[in-house]
């Protein structure tokens, strides 16, 4: 029984162009780019299996789904060299037209019958190079793309939530989102598939990948110039300007503002009809407070504006050390100062000055002058009791500095010491007696030291009752 032949698989072209286009679509890759691949990976599986004197060309035609190898040997009467050389008997055996020694043999390997040709596993080589390859472009495509935008808002969606990060997919490329660069109330308020705006941080190359590494950032001021721009289109056209700002992410920000054009206030601009354009804004900064200030070249103004809502006295500055002394009434000391230190904080960072408040009709110095002797720790627990001035220190419940704030003693006056040479004053004795009684350093039922004075008063009274004594003594010895 004569055998069957098997018969050969006949490659759809339709499905190749379709295929070859869904490539260059997904990839984003040109088509003549994707060609030189194919090419170049096609000719590494001619010279794994035929040598690397192989003399051969390739013919890829995208539009028609075409594949065409031509490998070309020499008809020769004895071969030396079979990879570039055949016999005249066994080029007669495949040649529909008689070959002479000298002529060109070409051997034609097609889709149809390119797995036979070379075996599935060189194939399957040949595919997963190719597959590299095209994700090398694809990785340097994105990378090239990405990298130019560095400091760009992107709207992508969560693609995955965890401990540390957010991955993020904004035109099919992996994005990380990581905790730190994130607004503290993103991990309640974005969930998976959610969509979500961040700006571009850095932007890697890195080996072996398939898409660089980019790092995203809502937390970086860059962020919120890139919210300004999206939500005030006078800010995106120029017209309204950024010119300064202090930020403290998750509690307040501080932002001078400038307008080119007369007939635009750059305030209400930012703020909106009705505070929509300022709503939004701080919707998305996880509902930070915004304070908006007109900017001013003079730094005086800029300073006064800076500290609102308290309201400022005087103010001297010395432009050569960027230092400025404040004067406010003594019911605005708290409020120039702000919940532990912010508002002067932020004040202070906006207009590049290191503001020192004095409370009106006497001297007074931030306690956040005093870090180093206090410590940051301890600092904050004694802003917290709402002791935010060296005066207001020295004239502190001593109850609440040791038992509310856990000073002890020596902490107490030796901080007293520094704040009162300061002030080139002497020590209050009632105050330090009433300090060591609540630090239990003396018996509370023993009675204070009286003062020189009061020992001399003491002593004269005493005098006088012996002097009154020895009267009456001679008095009754006359009778």
């Amino acid at each position: 029984m004569a055998a069957i032949r098997k018969k050969a698989h006949k490659i759809d072209k339709k499905q190749v162009i379709e295929a070859f286009a869904e490539m260059a679509k997904t990839k984003k890759i040109e088509k003549n780019l994707l060609q030189d691949i194919i090419e170049d990976t096609l000719s590494q599986m001619v010279k794994k299996k035929y040598g690397n004197k192989a003399n051969f060309e390739i013919i890829v035609d995208m539009q028609k789904g075409d594949l065409d190898i031509n490998l070309i040997k020499q008809v020769v009467e004895k071969v030396e060299d079979d990879e570039i050389e055949i016999s005249v008997e066994e080029a007669n055996k495949y040649s529909v037209d008689e070959l002479k020694i000298g002529d060109d043999f070409t051997e034609e390997i097609t889709l149809d019958n390119i797995a036979d040709n070379f075996g599935r596993r060189l194939v399957s080589y040949a595919s997963q190079a190719m597959t590299q390859k095209i994700n090398d472009v694809e990785r340097n495509n994105a990378y090239q793309n990405y990298i130019g935008k560095v400091g760009q808002m992107i709207i992508g969606e969560i693609f995955q939530k965890r401990g540390n990060m957010m991955l993020i997919v904004h035109d099919g490329v992996e994005m990380k989102l990581m905790r730190e660069d994130q607004l503290p109330t993103d991990n309640i308020f974005y969930k998976k598939n959610k969509a979500i705006k961040a700006v571009i941080k850095s932007v890697t190359n890195k080996q072996g990948g398939s898409a660089p590494e980019i790092f995203l950032t809502r937390r970086a001021d860059e962020f919120v110039y890139r919210v300004f721009e999206i939500e005030v289109p006078e800010v995106n056209e120029g017209i309204v300007q950024i010119e300064a700002m202090a930020r403290e992410v998750g509690e307040r920000m501080k932002i001078a503002i400038s307008s080119g054009v007369d007939r635009v206030d750059p305030i209400g601009a930012c703020v909106g009809i009705k505070g929509i354009r300022i709503s939004s804004i701080i919707k998305e900064l996880g509902n930070e407070n915004i304070d908006l200030i007109n900017w001013d070249e003079d730094p005086k103004v800029m300073i006064e504006k800076a500290l609102l809502p308290a309201k400022v006295k005087n103010i001297e500055i010395q432009p050569e050390t960027k230092t400025a002394t404040v004067i406010v009434s003594d019911d605005q000391i708290s409020i120039a100062i702000g919940r532990n230190g912010l508002n002067i904080r932020l004040a202070s960072n906006l207009t590049g000055y290191d503001i020192n408040l004095l409370k009106e009709g006497g001297e007074d110095i931030n306690i956040k002058e005093f870090v180093v002797e206090i410590g940051e720790k301890m600092l904050e627990k004694i802003i917290e009791n709402k002791i935010e001035t060296a005066r207001e220190f020295l004239e502190a419940d001593p109850n609440i500095l040791i038992n509310t704030c856990g000073m002890d003693y020596e902490a107490i006056n030796e901080i007293r010491r520094v704040i009162l040479l300061e002030f080139d004053e002497p020590e209050d004795n009632d105050y330090i007696y009433r300090l060591k009684e609540i630090a239990g350093i003396i018996d509370k039922e023993i009675e204070p030291v009286e003062s020189i004075e009061e020992e001399e008063t003491k002593e004269e009274i005493i005098d006088e009752d012996e002097k009154i004594e020895t009267v009456n003594e001679e008095t009754i010895a006359l009778f």
